[in-house]
């Protein structure tokens, strides 16, 4: 699937990860709607990028739906989808202030797992109209899990279990959606320079680079569009999950 040929769709869209991959696949071509709760963030960067912005719950079925009705009426179709909202709340499983909140827990698996394979399922009900292409492909589905599925650290229970699901997603639902010609591909991103992180400081933010063997920094969010866009265009990839991290373990 080429890039100047494609229509996607990215949640989270409005800052982070998901602006830098509507950016990346914008200045390579791509239309882009991004979808997002911030409305007035969400719709500057659709117009830097040529876009489209649809203010979006991902964990509403509804608002899901209207804002893919929205992208297939703008760009005529939708062929890739590109999961990027999430929170990264911690708290510890009991600590000085008694046990973790449930509700935290329930919020955190609520946007990052649930509102991840909303989109992802109502993406496919669309791409599965597409016309083939002369691989028999319709779409690709990105999510975006993390390295804490695997290394979670204290205090990232609800994180670290929202990330995992999102890796457990990936191969059944790759094998549902194969019939489809639907691919299906997670990223495990590092520790990356987005807005959360450029809030703790630059002491806080050169220690955790130091953790990271090669190359010793944080990941650039274009680092993670350039490997989204490289899933789209290799279609031999499915199924998988891929660690950017710049071979950190977490400790």
């Amino acid at each position: 699937m080429k890039l100047t040929e494609t229509a996607a769709i990215i949640t989270g869209g409005a800052s982070g990860l998901g602006e830098a991959t509507a950016r990346w696949f914008a200045d390579h071509g791509a239309q882009v709607t991004l979808l997002d709760r911030d409305a007035d963030r969400g719709a500057a960067v659709a117009s830097d990028t040529g876009g489209y912005f649809a203010q979006t719950d991902v964990t509403d079925e509804a608002s899901v739906q209207a804002a893919l009705d929205l992208a297939r009426d703008r760009m005529g179709r939708i062929t890739v989808a590109v999961n990027c909202a999430g929170i990264a709340d911690a708290a510890k499983t009991t600590g000085r202030d008694g046990p973790h909140p449930l509700g935290l827990f329930q919020r955190t698996i609520d946007i990052n797992l649930v509102g991840t394979f909303n989109v992802a399922r109502l993406a496919a009900d669309a791409m599965q109209h597409n016309d083939p292409d002369e691989d028999g492909a319709r779409g690709v589905i990105i999510n975006t899990a993390s390295i804490a599925a695997f290394d979670g650290q204290k205090g990232q229970t609800a994180y670290a279990a929202s990330k995992g699901g999102v890796v457990g997603l990936c191969l059944p639902m790759a094998r549902d959606l194969a019939r489809s010609g639907i691919r299906v591909m997670t990223i495990a991103p590092g520790i990356f320079m987005t807005p959360m992180l450029a809030g703790l400081g630059e002491e806080v933010q050169a220690q955790l680079a130091a953790d990271v063997p090669c190359p010793p920094r944080l990941g650039d969010p274009s680092e993670y569009a350039a490997l989204a866009g490289f899933i789209v265009s290799a279609g031999y990839l499915n199924g998988e999950v891929i660690r950017i991290d710049g071979a950190l373990r977490m400790r």
